[in-house]
């Protein structure tokens, strides 16, 4: 049957899950742009930035353990829904962080606690909320492409809509520099926060499950099902009941998909969250002249968050199993990020060579996290993706508060002696070694592809 046969009313559903994606990195993105302002305006440390970011990130790991495991209990859906409009309200509550921060530190004040600044406060606040609503994400998308998606369009599909991020990524340094400057800080969090609210529209009319959705033809169904046929791993929708955590946890699978996000998402945060202070820190550049550098960087993450969804078909079309080609994609990809030990040795000459190589390091970030994403849905049944990908997203939060404390507190360590650069080289090793040791930890683990039947 030719693809015009088929019908494309998936892709639509992947395009939704595009720009609620591009939608959760704009929001998530708005604080390390404020950087530069805020730490002037509040007097913060790189330790107190790190500490408002960590919250996020913790939060973010602590909640996916849940996100999964709710948005498996209530669908894709309703999951969603809930998912972006508390991120939204967390987003739009960064406006009003200072108000937030007296208002605890007067609570904590009442039973003799004391309190750190209330600026520093009030934006762990609202970074918490975000980090809740965020964390369900990835959950509910994963879990759409496996409910959309035959597996071997799987990481085409989820390389699309996680390029959103990198859409997200590069859409904010062109954005909220500028409202920050012309508005004020407090408009870039309401601006970019209300924008998830509109997307919860499309989402509600053009979203159902694929045996209720209408606007889906019968043989785009089949198609979509085709896996059913021949894998006895796809529970049917009669059979959702979530599977327990810990049943989960006997599995080997489990643990290498963890493990490989513990590793390597803390990259990810680190290039999204640092990128700003560093360009400040090391070549002196700020607000809007930071746009263009962080823009081009971050346009780069695209080719490889595409490009890493289409890699395995092109082992899979040479005859390669589906996890062996996904496998020997992901070893491909987690030697790229080397380059980034080169970022600071040429980093004299030009600005512009770091910028380059930890461009290129990012987009094998993404090319990485399409496929290892996709793990889960070709090793577990549909019921308990969205379990499984929570637990792996709370390692990943995990490794990601981990890099960014270590991180706020070399930068500290290193400005106090006048080398900050120093405290750059040593984090910048860290991301370039980390995909490698991810796979090696990730292919002892699960040597052979395994389906589990639960």
């Amino acid at each position: 049957m030719n693809k015009a046969a088929i019908g494309n009313y998936r892709w639509t559903i992947c395009t939704l899950l595009f720009f609620a994606t591009t939608v959760n990195y704009l929001d998530r993105q708005v604080l390390s742009l404020l950087k530069p302002t805020l730490e002037e305006q509040f007097h913060w440390t790189n330790s107190d930035y790190a500490n408002i970011a960590s919250v996020f990130q913790f939060t973010y790991a602590l909640s996916m353990l849940f996100a999964g495991r709710i948005i498996d209990k209530l669908g894709t859906k309703s999951g969603y829904s809930w998912a972006i409009i508390i991120w939204s309200i967390g987003a739009l509550i960064h406006a009003a962080a200072i108000p937030i921060g007296e208002a605890a530190s007067a609570f904590l004040g009442w039973f003799g606690v004391a309190s750190v600044s209330v600026s520093v406060v009030g934006f762990m606040i609202s970074r918490a909320v975000l980090g809740f609503g965020e964390s369900g994400n990835f959950p509910a998308a994963i879990k759409a492409t496996a409910e959309y998606f035959p597996r071997k369009e799987r990481a085409l599909a989820t390389g699309i809509f996680n390029s959103g991020a990198n859409v997200g990524a590069i859409l904010a340094p062109l954005t909220v520099p500028w409202i920050a400057k012309h508005w004020g800080w407090e408009m870039a969090f309401i601006i970019v926060g209300g924008v998830g609210f509109m997307w919860l529209l499309f989402w509600w009319f053009l979203y159902d499950k694929p045996t209720q959705q209408k606007r889906l033809s019968t043989s785009e169904l089949a198609y979509i099902n085709s896996d059913e046929s021949t894998d006895t791993q796809q529970s049917s929708d009669a059979n959702e009941t979530p599977v327990k955590w810990l049943q989960l946890l006997s599995f080997k699978q489990t643990w290498a998909f963890a493990f490989g996000k513990f590793m390597t998402d803390g990259v990810w945060w680190f290039f999204l969250f640092w990128l700003p202070a560093y360009l400040k820190d090391q070549y002196h550049i700020a607000s809007t002249d930071m746009m263009l550098p962080l823009a081009i960087l971050y346009s780069m993450t695209m080719f490889g968050s595409i490009g890493g969804g289409w890699f395995p078909m092109y082992f899979i079309k040479k005859g390669l199993p589906v996890y062996k080609a996904r496998m020997k994609a992901m070893l491909t990809i987690a030697v790229i990020p080397l380059v980034v030990l080169l970022a600071q040795p040429l980093g004299s000459l030009s600005f512009w060579l770091p910028v380059i190589l930890i461009g290129i390091g990012a987009s094998a970030h993404q090319a990485w996290s399409a496929n290892i994403f996709t793990t889960v849905s070709d090793m577990f049944p549909k019921k308990a993706v969205g379990s499984v990908v929570g637990m792996g997203g709370m390692a990943g939060g995990i490794g990601g508060v981990i890099v960014t404390k270590v991180g706020g507190a070399l930068f500290d360590y290193y400005k106090a002696l006048g080398h900050i650069e120093t405290g750059y080289t040593i984090m910048f090793a860290f991301c370039a070694l980390a995909y490698l040791i991810a796979w090696f930890v990730m292919k002892t683990l699960v040597p052979k592809h395994s389906i589990i039947n639960i």
